[in-house]
């Protein structure tokens, strides 16, 4: 999961690589997280209900990978 802050649209920008499409915002860190959070459920069902490939999570070694991957 990635978070940022977009100028453009004024706004936390939140998305998972790992799952095509799967983006939300907010108008703060906090509320971009749990609105990705939400999407990502929705995309999960999505997923299963129209038989989607649903992709294995990455995996990392040791926490220095995640930050090295960051």
């Amino acid at each position: 999961m990635q978070i940022g802050w977009s100028d453009a649209d004024r706004a936390f920008i939140a998305a998972v690589p790992e799952l095509p499409g799967c983006l939300a915002d907010g108008a703060t860190y906090e509320d971009a997280l749990h609105a990705i959070e939400e999407e990502i459920e929705i995309w999960m069902e999505t997923a299963r209900s129209e038989g989607w490939k649903i992709p294995n999570p990455k995996t990392f070694k040791t926490a220095a990978a995640v930050a090295d991957a960051a």
